[in-house]
């Protein structure tokens, strides 16, 4: 065909191909600071490194591209900066399972050093695919800002917040009662745990009084943490058990006499009122732990397997074990009775397995302050939120905000900047202390610790950038409601903390693309179209077109 010909039908690919790239290469995507103009500003929601364009990013993109050719056609300045995210737990695991398929290799065959460093080559590698899809898209990033949240200076920034919450009595490592991953072998926090609706059991077991004078019958879905119960509880004052006060119980299927106490935590209204307790695997059990000083005795691996703390159950699985118990008890004429149940098992996000309760010596961030300015601001509509019903789940959980778990015991993401001697000594600083004998901590910081400071270290904070007196606060956030606890509310609490004011002005939660049964698209459910097929086929306006017409129908 000659160039003066015209295509019988309308080639998308062509087209496309032709002024993305020329509108890419003359710049008309930069945006830079321009006093003669007003500016506007976005900030992608980093997606993945591991990641691949979806239908809700074809979503979410396309508002933002649409409010960004908008105020172009304002005559704003306009700034969209994008980037991509490290994904710690995520990116770790995908690295490993390559590594096993490819070479049959790991990281604990591996070690530390070159395990990350081959993190680092496959993120070279892989890691920039959504970025080259989301070109096919046609979004219209300022793609020469584009920035990656463990580049240096991003990083620089993470350890400068540490450093200020450390010292500001924010930051503290101690024991506590954490989520356990036994997949990814990590402390998750309370966010990154989901709940779902299980058939269960509820097992009533005969513990014998010590004196041989008859037994306290206690109920539990879970078996086996019996082996680490330190003692039982039941309600103050109860007259069916008040006698029993101060005398112990032999423990079955142990060598171990625990004590019986009086707590309110045994309420006399569910069951026989007696509960057992086992500080080191149950949060209320925790607390009645502290409250009465008695033993912490863990009986997991970290791959929730049975450790030495178990006896002769050493090894098992922790399921495995659960039905030897049962077993055992039974023989033992100590099984009272089972019940059928449906209650919430908490699930791993990225695990895909039951979450394991643990006390472990973890960071945690005070967040009841950090939260008050964060909170206000949407009260008094300084950042608002579309749809606005949006606000009763930001100020549910920002009301009974809990504190952040932030370390996780992985190595790909920003190592903690906390270092230790053999004098019990802990230092916490930007870069490692002086002299010899010192080990810096292990552990790397939850990925949202990153992602929380993004409208600002994306800018070049801590240092002051022309880009921050220009485009910060940011004007529009278009995420989806599912991270409003991960990432949004921390993000207008960075704001305030270390930038002294509001990140952005309004927040836009998109809906979820869902099919004719209501669930939502999966490629895992093959209910959900290759949005590069869908390019290929019919071109990315279409797709763009599409995505946003039905938009208003989605939930």
């Amino acid at each position: 065909m000659s160039d003066s010909e015209m295509p019988k039908a309308y080639e998308s690919s062509a087209v496309e191909e032709k002024w993305y790239s020329y509108w890419e290469n003359n710049g008309l995507f930069h945006g830079k600071p321009n006093p003669d103009k007003k500016p506007y500003s976005i900030v992608i929601p980093p997606p993945n490194v591991t990641g691949i364009l979806t239908m809700g990013h074809v979503l979410n993109n396309t508002l933002q591209d649409i409010l960004a050719r908008w105020h172009r056609m304002e005559g704003d300045e306009v700034c969209w900066f994008p980037g991509t995210d490290h994904a710690g737990i995520a990116t770790e695991s995908r690295v490993e399972k390559y590594l096993r398929e490819k070479e049959g290799t790991g990281r604990d065959e591996l070690g530390r050093e070159e395990f990350v460093k081959r993190v680092w080559t496959w993120r070279e590698q892989y890691g920039g695919t959504i970025i080259r899809q989301l070109r096919k898209l046609g979004t219209s990033c300022d793609w020469e800002r584009e920035r990656f949240t463990m580049d240096e200076g991003l990083s620089d920034a993470v350890k400068q917040v540490f450093v200020q919450l450390y010292n500001k009595g924010y930051i503290k490592r101690g024991k506590r009662m954490i989520n356990w991953c036994p997949v990814s072998k990590t402390a998750l926090s309370d966010e990154e745990v989901i709940y779902k609706e299980e058939n269960g059991k509820f097992y009533h077991f005969k513990y014998p009084l010590s004196d041989g004078s008859g037994f306290l019958v206690v109920a539990t879905t879970r078996p086996e943490t019996m082996l680490g119960d330190t003692a039982v509880a039941v309600p103050v004052g109860d007259p069916r058990y008040k006698h029993l006060v101060g005398k112990t119980v032999d423990l079955p299927l142990t060598d171990r006499k625990i004590p019986i106490i009086e707590d309110q935590h045994a309420d006399p209204e569910k069951g026989t009122g007696c509960v057992k307790i086992t500080p080191a695997h149950d949060p209320n059990d925790f607390e009645v732990g502290l409250r009465h000083n008695l033993d912490f005795i863990n009986v997991f691996t970290k791959d929730a397997k049975m450790n030495e703390r178990a006896g002769k159950y050493k090894g098992m699985d922790r399921f495995e074990c659960r039905k030897q118990i049962v077993a055992d008890m039974e023989q033992l004429g100590l099984l009272d009775k089972i019940e059928d149940l449906v209650h919430a098992v908490g699930y791993s996000e990225r695990g895909g397995v039951p979450v394991e309760p643990m006390l472990s010596e973890q960071w945690f961030v005070k967040m009841d302050e950090l939260a008050k300015p964060a909170i206000e601001a949407v009260r008094n509509g300084t950042i608002k939120f579309y749809p606005e019903r949006w606000t009763k789940t930001y100020f549910h959980w920002m009301e009974n905000i809990k504190d952040w778990c932030i370390s996780r015991q992985i190595w790909w993401g920003h190592r903690i900047p906390a270092w230790y001697n053999d004098r019990n000594e802990v230092y916490v600083g930007v870069n490692p202390p002086e002299g010899d004998g010192w080990r810096q901590d292990e552990d790397v910081l939850d990925t949202w610790f990153s992602s929380w400071l993004w409208p600002f270290s994306i800018m070049g904070w801590p240092k002051d950038t022309p880009e921050q007196k220009y485009f910060y606060p940011t004007n529009d956030l278009v995420t989806g409601p599912d991270i409003i606890f991960f990432w949004v509310a921390r993000m207008i609490m960075a704001g305030y903390e270390f930038k002294g004011t509001h990140p952005f002005r309004n927040v836009y939660f998109t809906s979820i693309i869902r099919d004719d049964l209501g669930r939502k698209l999966s490629k895992s459910l093959g209910n959900s179209p290759d949005p590069l097929d869908v390019i290929g086929q019919y071109g990315a306006d279409a797709l763009r077109f599409s995505i946003i017409y039905i938009a208003s129908l989605c939930k």
